[in-house]
């Protein structure tokens, strides 16, 4: 399979810049099994679009500050994205500079302090901060939000508020769990009262969501690597309601790579959901059937994206392609701040995966 092969064109002016004045205000892509119409429904209406014991499953990740500045001993200047939060005051970090740091190396930060280099993992750099409180504290009022790179602006006032989901609550994120963003509290309210169940995964998303495939055979793409944690109280959710022939629908794609990385076959031979703390490189294309959800509500993704790779495993294809179609004639914003979808499962032999 070819990453060429999820190529679409966007007009650039359908890439959401900023998020609108309300979460609910977004618009809402409905993509039912089979041939069935698509239906443009706003975001807002969702609680009509749901039943009563259906498993909601949202992904609580905070999103940190990690984006800084500074300058080398050269005078050079150096952008740090945080990678990953290695404990301690340890950081692995994408740097943007003109040449290559060596370990031992010292950047002289613009918040104060200063980051040493200690080597490359990977792509990354490993860096040791100097800086006078602990990393995660320090990178609260001395960081910047890393907003995505199709974002052609600085981050405002409100994009700390608004780039965060409403139930985000374990730091750790480089990058927010978008489709989350258009739930508010009295959305979340009214499904509940009309007895949505809840349940939550950590997936912290890391920079190398943002980084392109960088070859056209998918075979030998490298998965990056992102930390997640399913609790045995969610698997416990997930059990019931399958038990009780209910539907679970994941809140974004890092829910569904959350819960298939934690899926495995048991002793019966059975794919079966069980807890699970740890990395995960799950590289979900089609020809990989995705089990663990029956929908999924997520944004509209780049071209070529392992994003667009995996709601095309999900929901097939070619039914993603002529959705996305539909989505760009009929004006819909793409991306983290855009519009969205509830994208149901492809059929195979009759009955949905």
């Amino acid at each position: 399979m070819k990453k060429s092969e999820f190529h679409y064109d966007l007009p650039p002016e359908l890439i959401a810049q900023a998020p609108l004045a309300g979460r609910t205000d977004s618009r809402l892509l409905v993509v039912p099994p089979g041939d069935a119409p698509f239906e443009d429904r706003a975001f807002a209406e969702l609680p009509d679009l749901l039943q009563a014991g259906d498993l909601l499953v949202f992904n609580d990740t905070r999103v940190i500050p990690a984006r800084l500045f500074g300058h080398k001993a050269s005078g050079g200047r150096v952008e740090i994205l945080i990678e990953r939060l290695l404990g301690g005051q340890r950081a692995r970090a994408q740097l943007g500079v003109s040449k290559s740091p060596r370990p031992g190396a010292r950047i002289a930060l613009d918040a104060g302090g200063e980051a040493e280099v200690l080597g490359r993992d990977g792509e990354f750099y490993v860096l040791e901060f100097h800086v006078p409180e602990s990393l995660e504290s320090w990178l609260l009022h001395a960081g910047r939000l890393p907003l995505p790179p199709y974002i052609q602006r600085e981050p405002g006032h409100d994009d700390s508020e608004r780039y965060q989901t409403v139930f985000a609550r374990t730091p750790g994120a480089v990058a927010a769990p978008t489709a989350g963003l258009h739930f508010d509290e009295a959305l979340l309210a009214t499904l509940a009262a009309r007895g949505v169940e809840f349940g939550h995964v950590t997936l912290h998303v890391g920079a190398g969501t943002f980084q392109p495939v960088r070859v056209d055979d998918l075979s030998q793409h490298v998965m990056h690597s992102e930390w997640l944690n399913v609790g045995a109280e969610l698997v416990e959710r997930v059990r019931r309601a399958r038990a009780a022939g209910r539907r679970v629908i994941g809140v974004g794609t890092t829910v569904v790579r959350a819960l298939e990385s934690a899926t495995r076959t048991n002793d019966a031979g059975e794919r079966e959901l069980q807890p699970y703390a740890g990395e995960t490189r799950l590289f979900i294309l089609p020809g990989y059937r995705i089990t663990a959800v029956d929908a999924m509500v997520t944004n509209f993704h780049l071209p070529e994206s392992t994003l667009l790779m995996m709601v095309s495993a999900f929901a097939g294809k070619a039914r993603v392609f002529d959705a996305y179609a539909h989505a760009i004639a009929a004006r819909y914003r793409f991306f983290s701040y855009g519009d969205a979808m509830l994208l149901f499962a492809a059929v195979h032999d009759g009955a949905p995966a």
